[in-house]
């Protein structure tokens, strides 16, 4: 079977549930959402909003953030926070299939080092004190070694320990403050039938590969694998059972250099109709050679750019507009002046943004943010006219500093 590129581009935006007509939302929308994507990746800046909060946002509009809370955060909730993909929510059900993970990374064989490998007594005491009185923060235990030993990822060794331990399951995340994670042993927090599930190796393997299949819609082999952040040839493994079965279906793509697999159940739409702002750690642009691949959209954060050697800006999100990547917008939430200020505009070489549709999704973000207007800064050949449809400020460039919170 061959695809065309447009085709295979429109495969999986539906795919990702990107295109469907908007309304009204409420825990049932966003859990479907959830379903959907089976993963929500979590980082911590919030320069403009933490960005497990963007991509359902890009999907459904505008809803409740505090209804996601409940959903993921609270004590009952049907999603929890794992190391999957990247540190990220998933459905509570799904749990059991990163147990060989966890089981890895218990073994000393995982992809990560184990720090206390060389120092249990850190993590004895650890564990002890959220026995006696969990669940707690890294910085609500009391030792002499916990503090921080640098800016950033400085961790104390109570951070290091509590880390490792979440890591390989001897300990849960059970909610944030403030986004500070609380830990707790994993037998309070999750149903026993959870923790009792037993799945095997290569059973979680090939179910998650095929939840990758069908939250890509049409992927390569290095795009499966990269949903899970799973091994290439682990990947390639599961393919192979999943074409046995039926569920992926061998594919031809126009322009892609390697085999592509459909998965039976991928809609292929006529076209797209979306504006919607991505996330960095969005899944349709999280992996990057991806991104390029579909949709000519080389993308880079510069978070870690020193400010004088930024290209785009510091937190850039991609504009999807129909079914293509026309532009990025550099975007920062200036809650003490409640505004929304663009820090950049771009247009993506080859494309024509439709200004007026992007200077409304703006004013709907602004709104979901609880900000009151928009500064554009002039940054970018897309800012002056997207500061004209708003009706907005148009500042000059700032400084940008070299670290920014």
């Amino acid at each position: 079977m061959d695809l065309s590129a447009a085709q295979a581009r429109r495969i999986a935006l539906a795919a990702q549930g990107l295109g469907r007509p908007s309304g009204p939302v409420g825990t049932r929308q966003l859990n479907l959402a959830l379903q959907r994507l089976a993963v929500l990746q979590i980082d911590s800046v919030n320069v403009f909003e933490r960005s497990h909060y963007l991509p359902l946002f890009a999907r459904l509009g505008a809803y409740d953030k505090a209804q996601l809370d409940r959903l993921t955060l609270a004590r009952r909730a049907p999603y929890v926070e794992a190391w999957a993909h990247q540190a990220a929510f998933i459905p509570l059900e799904t749990w059991p299939l990163w147990q060989w993970h966890r089981d890895n990374e218990l073994a000393d064989t995982g992809k990560t080092k184990s720090w206390d490998r060389t120092d249990r007594r850190m993590t004895d005491f650890v564990l002890g004190e959220l026995t006696a009185k969990g669940p707690l923060p890294a910085s609500k235990i009391e030792h002499e070694a916990n503090r921080r030993s640098g800016p950033w990822w400085g961790w104390s060794e109570v951070k290091t320990a509590l880390e490792t331990m979440f890591f390989d399951g001897r300990v849960v995340v059970a909610g944030r403050k403030n986004f500070e994670r609380y830990y707790d042993l994993p037998e309070r927090r999750l149903p026993a039938p959870v923790l009792d599930a037993s799945v095997g190796k290569d059973d979680a393997l090939r179910e998650l590969v095929r939840q990758a299949g069908r939250a890509l819609g049409v992927a390569t082999v290095r795009d499966l694998a990269d949903y899970w952040r799973l091994y290439q040839a682990d990947t390639k493994t599961a393919v192979a059972q999943l074409v046995d079965a039926g569920e992926l279906v061998p594919v031809r793509v126009e322009g892609w250099g390697a085999p592509a697999y459909l998965h039976r159940d991928a809609r292929i739409p006529r076209r797209i109709e979306a504006m919607a702002l991505l996330s960095p750690f969005d899944p349709v642009v999280w992996e990057r050679a991806r991104t390029e691949r579909m949709f000519g959209f080389r993308y880079r954060i510069e978070i870690y750019t020193p400010g004088p050697q930024r290209v785009f800006g510091y937190y850039t999100l991609p504009v999807l507009q129909d079914e293509a990547l026309v532009g990025r917008v550099d975007l920062k939430s200036d809650r003490q002046a409640r505004a929304l200020r663009v820090q950049s505009a771009w247009t993506e070489p080859g494309h024509s943004p439709d200004v007026p549709r992007l200077a409304r999704l703006l004013r709907e973000t602004a709104a979901w943010q609880g900000l009151e207007s928009l500064v554009v800064q002039r940054w970018g050949d897309l800012a002056p006219a997207l500061a004209a449809e708003l009706g907005a400020p148009l500042v000059e460039r700032a400084r940008e500093p070299d670290v920014e919170g």
